[in-house]
């Protein structure tokens, strides 16, 4: 079948994109390439069943052009990291809300048959039930957590008043190759490879005992396969690894010399998912575990030979806004 996935030269998208393929599907990647990259998909462009658009999802007949003929719809794409969200609100309610709405218009029109929208875990804020399941809370600290939320609402308002098949995955903390190297301040592990490729010190952000739920990358490709498969909808489901892990336990095992920095307002001491509905739904669950992923994410650590090399006053250059507003 054919199947769109907006956001499919980013990071997640990407290894979305290369397990449909793999899995016979036709690809059509839509992506106005703001922070996606073409090296992304290069290891499988002269796949014949992919075909890859420059359009911004807020364009609506652009949006619905590619979609035609879709059966599975798979909205990636957005902006993320939280710091320019709070200096440029308006652009991220664009990116990760107007192009929410777009895009579910054009599916609609389109009659495709499964919308899966890549929501964040960060709409629970600082969540006080621990693992969170997703009757938690929604406290939003930030714009960019605040938009992914508005675009989730939108998606089952889509699926309410239209019938669009739509479900909703909050995403953890994503982990794995091709993850993003540019750009704004943002991914612990894309800092820290880059420190270690520069013979620098990990920048660990208070005294690292603060905990993440570090979900590799192909596992939650597959958790978007396994959505769009079944039929389930309606539903928001969050997606982990089924634990949770220290920032210290990953500076051991990355090995490195370490300074720390000043513990940041509106971060959780720890994110650790419950997936017990995501399972029993559909049967997904996760297969990389945390140190594996790990050692995958060393053996390709040349990805970051070009990423910026952050530094204790770089970083607080750049979070200066999140000191001011959080």
């Amino acid at each position: 079948m054919k199947a769109v996935v907006s956001g499919g030269a980013g990071f997640i998208g990407s290894h979305l994109v290369e397990r449909l393929l793999g899995d016979g599907h036709e690809v059509a990647v839509l992506d106005n390439f703001s922070t996606g990259r073409k090296e992304n998909l290069a290891s499988f462009e002269g796949n014949p069943g992919l075909t890859v658009h420059k359009v911004d999802a807020e364009n609506y007949q652009e949006s619905l052009a590619v979609v035609e003929g879709a059966k599975w719809v798979f909205h990636l794409g957005g902006l993320a990291d939280i710091v320019p969200s709070i200096t440029d609100p308006l652009k991220y309610h664009r990116a990760n809300v107007d192009g929410t709405a777009a895009l579910l218009e054009a599916s609609r029109q389109a009659g495709i048959e499964r919308f899966v929208y890549a929501a964040s875990s960060s709409c629970y804020g600082l969540a006080d039930q621990i693992p969170t399941s997703e009757t938690a809370p929604i406290q939003p600290m930030y714009p960019y957590a605040l938009t992914k939320y508005m675009g989730e609402e939108y998606v089952f308002h889509w699926h309410k008043i239209y019938g669009l098949p739509s479900v909703s995955l909050r995403l953890f903390n994503v982990f794995g190759p091709r993850s993003r190297t540019t750009g704004a301040y943002g991914s612990v592990f894309g800092v820290f490879l880059a420190q270690k490729l520069a013979g620098k010190p990990f920048t660990v952000v208070g005294d690292g005992s603060q905990t993440r739920d570090f979900t590799y990358v192909t596992d939650v490709a597959d958790a978007f396969v396994r959505a769009a498969d079944s039929d389930v909808h309606g539903v928001a489901m969050n997606v982990g690894s089924g634990a949770t892990y220290s920032i210290n336990h990953l500076v051991s095992l990355m090995g490195g010399e370490t300074i720390n920095m000043p513990k940041r307002p509106g971060e959780p001491d720890c994110t650790f998912a419950d997936i017990s509905k995501i399972k029993d739904l559909t049967g997904w669950e996760p297969k990389i575990g945390f140190e594996i992923g790990v050692g995958l994410m060393l053996e390709n650590i040349q990805m970051w030979q070009d990423a910026p090399v952050w530094d204790a006053r770089s970083i607080s250059e750049a979070t200066s806004e999140w000191f001011k507003y959080l």
